[in-house]
């Protein structure tokens, strides 16, 4: 790659014009670029998929313990395929009597976690942006390819997102969601259980709940969406009034979650470095980049 400026004077009139710098830069650099970020993206799509060996094949299960550092009021062992929660065993002390519930997924259920499905089908998209533009493809301006950057990290902050903002939930939108169902013995009325990914880690929230009565003269104030509810937290659900009593936070880290992660950050930093080497030439001369 020749170089923008090397000294003063006559050794500047035998260098290329930025002009021609700027077309090698479109015509090979960005390809060079575009290779690299598939490579890193098709790592990242292959630990969403997990197969057993090489690109087909069924996905393997993987163990992972629940753990916390300040509670054993909640053990258990979560079993992870690809996008999908296959077995939650999980045994629960109660911190009223110290009584021991033991609950599990029926054989017959497993539970999609929608972040990960999410974020796997945000890189496939960008994997598509960049795939779309072959290796002969010519690129005419700095603007096309300031464009296609700006897709591609849009689908990469997306996916990152999926995996670093859980959702907001009211305590209603749990107690009706359909992982209440998931259980053998079935989950106590007073038993609330939500998962949800957070960076590298798959979350397990169990809520302990008191049933207040009609004649409660508690000043009943309903919560608000929350990806995390306090003990305090009041909701009315199918015209019974309840309170959180406990709350019991239990995670375990997922390692090919961190690897995607950190590809995303890589990838983003590259489609960044990219944008900016095309804007520099903006300032060179009245060339129509945009």
């Amino acid at each position: 790659k020749p170089p923008l400026c090397l000294g003063n004077g006559e050794e500047e009139a035998i260098l290329p014009l930025p002009e021609e710098e700027f077309k090698w830069l479109l015509r090979e650099e960005v390809h060079a670029v575009l290779r690299q970020l598939q490579d890193i993206l098709k790592e990242a799509s292959h630990r969403f998929t997990l197969p057993v060996s090489g690109s087909e094949g069924p996905i393997k299960q993987e163990n992972f313990i629940l753990g916390s550092s300040n509670t054993d009021q909640v053990k258990g062992v979560l079993t992870l395929q690809g996008d999908a929660l296959c077995q939650a065993d999980i045994n629960l002390k109660m911190p009223r009597n110290n009584q021991l519930l033991h609950f599990a997924f029926r054989d017959d259920k497993q539970w999609k976690l929608q972040q990960i499905q999410d974020a796997r089908n945000h890189v496939n998209q960008a994997i598509y942006l960049l795939t779309n533009r072959g290796a002969n493809y010519q690129f005419k301006t700095g603007c096309e390819v300031l464009k296609l950057m700006d897709a591609v990290m849009l689908q990469l902050t997306r996916a990152r997102n999926r995996l670093t903002t859980p959702a907001t939930l009211t305590l209603p939108e749990i107690a009706s969601s359909g992982v209440t169902k998931m259980f053998t013995p079935a989950l106590p009325p007073d038993i609330l259980v939500n998962f949800y990914i957070n960076l590298n880690k798959l979350c397990l929230t169990v809520y302990q709940l008191h049933a207040l009565q009609p004649s409660s003269t508690k000043n009943f104030r309903p919560a608000g969406g929350s990806i995390l509810h306090n003990p305090g937290a009041m909701f009315e659900f199918n015209n019974q009034r309840y309170e959180v009593n406990h709350v019991h936070k239990v995670e375990c880290v997922v390692p090919w979650l961190n690897d995607a992660l950190v590809f995303f950050t890589v990838s983003l930093q590259l489609c960044q470095q990219l944008k900016d080497k095309i804007s520099v030439f903006s300032g060179y001369w009245n060339y129509k980049l945009y």
